[in-house]
């Protein structure tokens, strides 16, 4: 059975990211934009995974310029959503959620989550210990909303 355990990505700092790594960890998967109206949620992300992380979360972001809302490369990036909301979690080199040249880990997450398009930046995915998506977070949700769920699913073995 495939699971996120089963894909890798690239931090901004080229450095490659093993997502067996997060293997018995919660995980959420968002796709970001720095210049989205929806950026500030990248602050609140932040708060739960400095709140959560000692009890198994993680947060990867993974920044996509196919609505148009990125800065020019990835090193702006980085430091945007550093300086702006103190983002701590990793953070991927930027990729694309739809169309032929997606992602394999987008084309995944949707393909289990049971919806297809990603819509627009800051959607959400909400991955169980077991490596599995729990749940599909539409851009409106904000992070904070999502955090019964993320307690829920930190205690579960």
């Amino acid at each position: 059975m495939v699971t996120i355990y089963d894909f890798k990505e690239t931090e901004m700092s080229e450095k490659p990211l093993d997502l067996s790594d997060y293997t018995g960890k919660v995980v959420i998967i968002v796709n970001t934009a720095s210049k989205c109206g929806l950026a500030p949620q990248l602050e609140t992300l932040e708060n739960l995974y400095e709140k959560y992380k000692k009890d198994g979360l993680e947060i990867l972001g993974l920044p996509s310029n196919q609505f148009h809302q990125e800065l020019d490369d990835d090193k702006q990036t980085n430091d945007y959503c550093k300086v702006h909301y103190g983002v701590t979690f990793p953070m991927t080199k930027r990729v694309e959620v739809n169309g032929d040249k997606e992602d394999p880990l987008f084309t995944y997450l949707k393909k289990e989550a049971g919806h297809g398009k990603i819509k627009w930046n800051f959607t959400k995915f909400l991955v169980g210990r077991n490596g599995q998506v729990i749940k599909r977070y539409a851009p409106q949700t904000k992070p904070e909303k999502m955090e019964e769920a993320i307690v829920e699913a930190l205690k579960a073995e």
